[in-house]
């Protein structure tokens, strides 16, 4: 089994890293248009290479940058691979493979690893991942899982809208109180409680990751605005009837 992944920034080379891992014997192939450190047991290789040796293929690109790039390697990917994406959003890109390659003889599943460098730091036991059908024999996308399984992750398969869903009151809250607390210059101190430590390690979590993932998830999730506007709601409420028991003590 030959896998490859297209992208190397943060996520891409930690992808790259896990893959070669759980699956010894498989080869890794990687390919980026900027210089990283290679992640151990992986080769780097051209793009074209990439695109035309591999039987699984990952984009581990930004999701603002996904339809550009599937529009541009259009045409160049071996038939019969094995299309998918990583992002965290899914409808999205779900719809741009389908566009751009679905009427290529190549399988697509849109897939969402709901974990990071971070997160998996101790492993990847127990840790999701999502899969979306986008346009593969089923007999493929359930050795997908199984191989998945393998490697001790626990695989949860869905549409992409319902992903989305779920996602925008998870990990897009996440993000976004994480980058609001940092916006506070919060800081450790000598009397912190553990409730307030666990809020820093969101901090730290969230903002080790680019802003233009922040600024992606927020933008092309679908009910991104919709989680936003109900933590206003909350937020304002919750300031309210402090107002109210201020004012009934005066």
């Amino acid at each position: 089994m030959i896998r490859g992944v297209y992208g190397l920034g943060r996520f891409g080379s930690f992808w790259a890293r896990t893959l070669a891992a759980g699956a010894p014997g498989d080869e890794v192939l990687v390919w980026s248009r900027h210089q990283h450190e290679l992640p151990p047991l992986v080769r780097a290789v051209s793009e074209d290479e990439l695109l035309s040796s591999c039987d699984e293929l990952y984009f581990t690109v930004a999701i603002s940058a996904l339809k550009e790039v599937l529009g541009r390697v259009k045409g160049r990917i071996r038939p019969g691979t094995l299309v998918m994406d990583a992002c965290s959003v899914k409808s999205g890109p779900a719809a741009w493979m389908k566009e751009a390659l679905g009427g290529e003889d190549v399988d697509i599943v849109a897939t969402h690893p709901m974990f990071g460098p971070d997160s998996a730091a101790k492993g990847l036991e127990g840790l999701p991942i999502v899969t979306c059908p986008v346009k593969v024999p089923m007999e493929r996308l359930n050795a997908l899982e199984d191989s998945y399984r393998a490697m001790g992750l626990k695989v949860l398969r869905m549409s992409a809208l319902e992903h989305d869903k779920q996602a925008a009151w998870s990990q897009g809250v996440t993000h976004f109180v994480g980058r609001t607390l940092s916006e506070m210059g919060l800081k450790d101190t000598e009397i912190a409680t553990q409730g307030y430590k666990t809020l820093m390690t969101i901090v730290d979590q969230t903002c080790n990751d680019p802003m233009q993932l922040f600024c992606d998830l927020q933008r092309y999730n679908p009910y991104a605005k919709e989680m936003r506007l109900s933590l206003q709601v909350a937020i304002e409420k919750v300031l309210n009837k402090l107002r109210e028991s201020e004012e009934g003590q005066s």
